[in-house]
C-alpha cells in the first residue's frame, strides 16, 4: 500500500476519495493510471512516466503528447545508433580482436605510421576517448596492444564513414569485449531491450488514452 500512496503523492494517481474513517477509495481511473505508469516506466523510465501521467491528469494534452513524442524519439535515436553499431561490427569482422602480442605496443609516431594517419589524429582520438594510450613519466603516449587494437578499429570505422559522436558510444562497448561473438551478443541484447521498451511505450500509450478519456469525462460531468 505504501507504493500506492507514493504514486498518489507523486501525482501518478489522482487524489483518492476518503471514507468518513479516512480510508482511501480507489476507482477505475486509479487502476488505469497505475497500468499506464507501469508500462510507461518500462518504456521511458519512471521520471518521464511521472511527467506524462501528471500531464494527462491535468488535461495538458499538448504537453503529454510532446513528452510521448520525445520518448519515442529517444528510442528512434537508439535504434539508429544500434544499426550503426551492427554495421560497425561487420566492418571490423576481419579485425583480429582476440589475440594481441606485447610486441604490438607502439609509440604515437609508430602507430600513426602503421595506420597511415597523422599523430594529431591519434591525439584527437585520445581527447575524444576513442583510443586512449598510457602515459609514461614524461607524459609521452605509449599504446599497449589493446590500445593499438582500439585505434585500428577506430581507424576502420572512420574510413567506413562513422562520425566521432556515435563512436563515443560504440567504443566503450567494443572495448569491454575481446571476442567477435561477445560484440554480436551485446548488440543483440541491446536490440531486445529497445524492442521491449518500444512495446512498453505502445502499451503505455493505450493505457494513457483510457486515463485521458476518464479525466476529460469527469471534467465534463
Amino acid at each position: 500500500m505504501q507504493q500506492v500512496r507514493n504514486l498518489e503523492r507523486d501525482g501518478v494517481l489522482p487524489p483518492a476519495r476518503r471514507t468518513d474513517n479516512g480510508y482511501r477509495i480507489y476507482g477505475e481511473i486509479h487502476v488505469r493510471s497505475a497500468l499506464a505508469y507501469q508500462a510507461l516506466s518500462a518504456g521511458a523510465g519512471p521520471p518521464e512516466a511521472r511527467k506524462i501521467i501528471r500531464a494527462a491528469h491535468e488535461s495538458a494534452v499538448p504537453a503529454m503528447l510532446a513528452l510521448l513524442d520525445a520518448a519515442h524519439a529517444r528510442l528512434d535515436t537508439e535504434r539508429t545508433e544500434l544499426r550503426q553499431a551492427k554495421r560497425a561490427a561487420e566492418a571490423i569482422s576481419d579485425e583480429p580482436i582476440e589475440d594481441v602480442r606485447p610486441a604490438d605496443s607502439m609509440s604515437i609516431s609508430e602507430l600513426a605510421a602503421a595506420l597511415g594517419v597523422r599523430p594529431s589524429t591519434l591525439r584527437h582520438w585520445d581527447a575524444e576517448g576513442l583510443a586512449i594510450p598510457d602515459r609514461d613519466s614524461t607524459g609521452t603516449r605509449r599504446y599497449t596492444p589493446a590500445q593499438v587494437r582500439d585505434a585500428r578499429i577506430v581507424h576502420q570505422l572512420r574510413k567506413a564513414g562513422y562520425r566521432i559522436e556515435p563512436l563515443r558510444t560504440l567504443m566503450p562497448e567494443l572495448r569491454r569485449t575481446r571476442r567477435a561473438e561477445e560484440v554480436i551478443a551485446a548488440l543483440a541484447a541491446r536490440d531486445a531491450s529497445i524492442e521491449a521498451r518500444s512495446r512498453a511505450l505502445l502499451d503505455g500509450a493505450a493505457a494513457l488514452s483510457s486515463v485521458l478519456s476518464l479525466v476529460t469525462g469527469n471534467s465534463g460531468s
